[in-house]
């Protein structure tokens, strides 16, 4: 490996063994981040980057915000820690309040995780748990999606529908869960927003309720816009048709915002870009702007109401938790964030910058190799043509992108485009012309 210019590089790559990345691989030829500004980082070589991805779909505010560094700093200097069972402080409650005043319908209780995975692990968990204090402890069944991403617990991977999340933990599993066909249809190749056909896929829950008795399904979980697999838009009705049929059977609608969430489709969240309301949301990454890991449950008053009143007085109601919910540290990055949401207009800038955004993404299309794009909101992805086996393409691509001087995410062989919030037209420009450039560099070189 060659260490030619490099500014910073570690006495030892070998002992950190890192999640979803070909180890060996990079090893060989590392990537490092040493520094990052506004939407741009630098690599230990001095080489900046426009972070096209907004860090994992996580930093939308751009990077190196010095209002969450001092509130961090802030709180760590009066309180660092204080356990979250029968104790308590005042910031969590305040940043709960916060953000039930953007979750839609009447989502206002706010239940805090660690990340996105336990956010979808405990909206599990509360949805059995509120089946069982209404007596209908015989709703056991979750219903999830082909292609969809829950993050990397058990019970995510279970509702989750990524094939290479899923094979080799095959064997322990949830039992009692269903899917969905994914909405990926061939016809809706190369559509910008909704594409107009796929709707009656929603159908399959009926499906699935009438083999094993919607009476027994406790919840179905979703992403409003299937996210790590590529970027997969809902046709139109599709939710809203899904919502019907949670509705007459009683089905708990769960709706995973995990990415789509804070801004991402130009409105607080997916649920008010597409006009259906869940009966839960999960939410993480951008709510701390990814400074610090944070992850939330929104639930209805119904949920919170029947498991309240379920429980003898003085009872602990929900046994469920972690020791890291709600640290402060983490909630003083989300109330940070909060008011940079609100000063900065964060939310209609991204709907303002999204049509010349999906405009530039699009502009794409005569590539040779390019087999289907598609977005909304802030939020686009690109199909490469596969080379060989799934993954490797798109692997090889995300190099060439980054030897261009851009960082982006890939997941198989799709280029997932999601940039801050803050760019300005210049940046979306730069972010085009680098994968005009990677993408043409790729094939050129294959």
């Amino acid at each position: 490996m060659s260490t030619e210019n490099r500014l910073e590089l570690p006495n030892s790559l070998e002992e950190h063994w890192m999640p979803f990345t070909s180890n060996q691989d990079f090893k060989e030829n590392p990537r490092l981040m040493v520094k990052a500004e506004g939407v741009y980082y630098t690599d230990h070589y001095g080489k900046k980057l426009i972070d096209a991805s907004s860090g994992l779909f996580c930093s939308p505010a751009g990077h190196g915000r010095s209002e969450i560094r001092k509130a961090v700093y802030d709180q760590l200097e009066r309180l660092d820690y204080v356990q979250p069972f029968q104790q308590g402080y005042n910031g969590s409650f305040e940043l709960a309040r916060k953000i039930s005043q953007h979750t839609p319908g009447d989502l206002n209780r706010i239940f805090f995780t660690i990340c996105g995975s336990s956010a979808v692990e405990t909206a599990i968990k509360t949805a059995i748990a509120y089946f069982k204090a209404k007596g209908e402890g015989h709703r056991s069944h979750i219903v999830g999606r082909e292609r969809g991403y829950h993050g990397m617990n058990i019970g995510g991977i279970s509702v989750g529908g990524m094939i290479a999340n899923r094979k080799t933990f095959s064997n322990i599993l949830m039992p009692n869960v269903h899917h969905l066909r994914h909405t990926h249809l061939p016809e809706n190749h190369f559509v910008k927003g909704q594409p107009e056909t796929g709707a009656d896929l929603a159908d399959d829950l009926e499906r699935i309720a009438g083999h094993i008795g919607a009476e027994n399904i406790a919840a179905c979980i979703v992403e409003p816009v299937a996210g790590s697999t590529g970027t997969l838009v809902p046709p139109k009705g599709y939710l809203q048709r899904l919502r019907e049929i949670c509705d007459k059977h009683g089905i708990l609608l769960i709706f995973d915002e995990v990415i789509t969430g804070w801004g991402r489709m130009g409105e607080p969240f997916a649920a008010q870009a597409f006009g259906v309301t869940p009966d839960m949301m999960t939410m993480a990454k951008a709510v701390t702007n990814g400074v610090v890991p944070l992850g939330a449950v929104a639930s209805s008053e119904k949920i919170y109401d029947a498991m309240m009143d379920a429980a003898p007085k003085g009872a602990i109601e929900f046994f469920h938790g972690y020791t890291y919910s709600a640290i402060p540290c983490s909630v003083a990055a989300g109330l940070a964030m909060q008011d940079i949401i609100e000063k900065e207009n964060l939310f209609q800038r991204a709907k303002d910058m999204s049509p010349y955004f999906l405009d530039g993404l699009f502009s794409l299309k005569d590539i040779d190799g390019i087999v289907d794009i598609r977005g909304y909101g802030m939020m686009g992805g690109i199909d490469i043509r596969m080379d060989e086996r799934l993954g490797k393409a798109g692997y090889a691509c995300f190099k060439s992108l980054f030897a261009n001087g851009l960082s982006l995410k890939a997941t198989g062989d799709c280029l997932i485009v999601a940039p801050p919030f803050i760019c300005e037209k210049k940046h979306i420009d730069e972010i085009i012309e680098k994968l005009r450039t990677g993408i043409t560099n790729y094939f050129k070189s294959n």
